[in-house]
């Protein structure tokens, strides 16, 4: 059996992509900052799956716990598989980057760039014994060409700089079955991230071209396809997800 490890996998769009690996047949790892109230719920909502996941909780930003993370999934499991890197920390508040703390610069750029860097220094070199190796992150419309994103300063350059970093691994680990890519979410409300593509249909959104709104399901069709054995050509590559959306531009 094989395994995923997913970051913030216990709600919102994360949940969804649990769900869909548990689907697929994988064992998962979810990890979780602090809400044990999210965490209790999805094992209330697991049945038969429930011995297929395990629940550790961490904060992206610390390195300790990024290794503890790692580190507990291989002893349980003995393997890592798929790394989604769902946990993206974002400020919501509009504001420029002469209103940035420092603390918020450095948490979006630990917790967005630095958390991969960790992540991967300890995962690639067992999906290099594995010879096989998935490896997905999330970045934002646009991020593939380095675009300015007003009020979103930091997470934008901590993103651009992920997509690269995804693209370098995906060429430096292509020879041992490792495959490295980025999905871009595009406007995914709240009420929707834990959604099924089938509920979205019957709402109208008229602010999307494809007319309806975006929902968790459809990141995680996208990360479950990434992830199949016959998905190993695809690497390197940055795959929108927006319904045509043009998220970056709507404040300019």
């Amino acid at each position: 059996m094989r395994h995923a490890l997913i970051t913030a996998g216990s709600k919102g769009l994360g949940k969804k992509v649990t769900e869909q690996l548990l689907e697929d047949g994988f064992s998962v790892t979810v990890h979780y900052h602090s809400d044990t109230a999210a965490v209790e719920k999805m094992k209330a909502e697991l049945g038969e799956n429930s011995e297929r996941i395990q629940f550790i909780q961490g904060d992206v930003t610390n390195k300790e716990d990024l290794l503890r993370l790692v580190n507990d999934t291989l002893e349980k499991w003995g393997r890592i598989d798929v790394l989604v890197m769902n946990a993206g920390p974002y400020i919501f508040e509009r504001k420029k980057l002469m209103d940035y703390s420092e603390n918020e610069w450095y948490t979006m750029i630990d917790g967005n760039l630095n958390s991969a860097f960790i992540l991967l220094k300890e995962i690639v070199p067992v999906m290099r014994r594995q010879r096989f190796g998935r490896i997905v992150s999330y970045a934002f419309q646009g991020a593939d060409h380095t675009p300015g994103w007003l009020y979103r300063s930091a997470f934008a350059a901590a993103k651009t700089g992920l997509v690269s970093l995804t693209k370098t691994v995906s060429i430096e680990e292509a020879e041992y079955g490792i495959t490295a890519n980025v999905i871009c979410p595009g406007k995914i409300i709240d009420e929707y991230k834990e959604a099924s593509i089938n509920e979205a249909k019957s709402i109208r959104d008229e602010e999307t071209p494809v007319g309806r709104p975006g929902t968790g399901e459809d990141i995680a069709r996208t990360v479950s396809f990434l992830c199949e054995e016959k998905a190993d050509l695809i690497t390197g590559a940055v795959i929108e997800v927006t319904g045509g959306v043009d998220v970056l531009h709507k404040f300019r």
